[in-house]
């Protein structure tokens, strides 16, 4: 098998600005494991700017079509970036053509749809990775082995919050279309938001309750949600996509034996800050001791090769999805939205 015994033929599907960090990691950092063999989008102008920034794609073959591409090239694997309401396809036919799949956030934009391609990959054996990056993220990685431990006691308690300029950012382009995003900011960056407090904390939502606003747009730009989780802790997720500047978060976690506060501004250069409290014991950590960080890319090709576990599944991208579409159905009929979990 070539993945297993050589380098992995890799195409690229879609080749807009936020897959240029993807090819940048592989090109210089797993040019000995992994051979770029096809570029895919429908737009030339685009796989031309990628190029500008990875020179070292210049000569691969390129193809308007990732179906075209996937039955002359025959890849090992494809890395997507695409719009969202395409990824399922695009995973599909991947994985029925014997690919190994790493796609970018949202998995998919349908519960019923991420079920089809966890259970795809695996009756076809196959690797199928989300890039939600924050999992390798050494601070995040802190966080949940903090959680794990029990450090925190358990979770009572969840808040977080994202703003950006979002609205402004996304107007006239596929972002704002329904049709290819197949929803707003919490579709889109606030997936991040709402992958990173499941996955640390392992909470199950039952129920949301969600407003939003769309400003007469397609796709909603604002989201206030209030959850209660299986367990019985509470929380509360605001995406606000109408705000000046750039990327702001607060994530807090409480548990019943401490509490963890975080904070970014957005604007570079700008350290974030961090917090770790307790009940019962002096002091506060403001610097703690971190894992080493990695990358989606890196662990895509580990776990082709089988050195690694995928550290950020399709579960993953199952889970998010599913609170989002109770999310959607709630601020659609103004009631809490029971969320349905799918066992896979």
């Amino acid at each position: 098998m070539a993945e297993a015994n050589g380098r992995i033929r890799m195409a690229i599907i879609g080749c807009g600005g936020n897959m240029s960090g993807h090819v940048k990691r592989l090109v210089e950092q797993h040019t000995d494991e992994v051979e770029i063999v096809a570029l895919v989008d429908p737009s030339g102008a685009s796989i031309e700017r990628l190029i500008e920034r990875s020179p070292a794609v210049a000569d691969v073959p390129r193809f308007e079509s990732h179906r075209e591409m996937l039955v002359r090239v025959r890849p090992d694997a494809v890395e997507i970036s695409t719009p969202h309401t395409l990824h399922f396809e695009h995973i599909m036919d991947s994985l029925e053509a014997g690919a190994h799949v790493l796609t970018e956030k949202p998995m998919v934009c349908e519960v019923e749809h991420a079920v089809q391609v966890i259970e795809r990959s695996r009756e076809l054996g196959k690797v199928l990775l989300v890039s939600y990056q924050r999992h390798y993220q050494p601070l995040f990685r802190y966080i949940k082995q903090q959680i794990d431990a029990g450090e925190l006691g358990g979770i009572t308690f969840i808040h977080g919050l994202q703003n950006q300029n979002w609205y402004r950012g996304t107007q006239g382009k596929w972002r704002s279309k329904l049709a290819l995003s197949g929803g707003g900011q919490l579709n889109d960056s606030g997936s991040h938001l709402l992958d990173i407090l499941l996955y640390t904390t392992g909470l199950q939502v039952e129920q949301a309750h969600c407003f939003q606003e769309s400003f007469e747009g397609e796709v909603d730009i604002n989201s206030a949600i209030s959850l209660r989780f299986r367990n019985g802790a509470m929380g509360t997720i605001s995406v606000i996509g109408n705000a000046p500047g750039g990327m702001w978060e607060d994530i807090t976690l409480y548990g019943s034996q401490g509490s963890i506060y975080y904070r970014t501004s957005g604007v570079r250069g700008e350290p974030h800050r961090f917090q770790q409290r307790w009940f019962d014991r002096p002091g506060v950590v403001t610097e703690p001791e971190l894992p080493a960080g990695s990358d989606p890319d890196t662990n895509f090709v580990d776990a082709i090769k089988g050195r690694a576990e995928v550290e950020s599944p399709a579960v993953c991208g199952l889970r998010v999805i599913e609170l989002t579409e109770a999310a959607w159905r709630s601020a659609t009929t103004g009631q809490p939205a029971t969320v349905r979990r799918v066992e896979v």
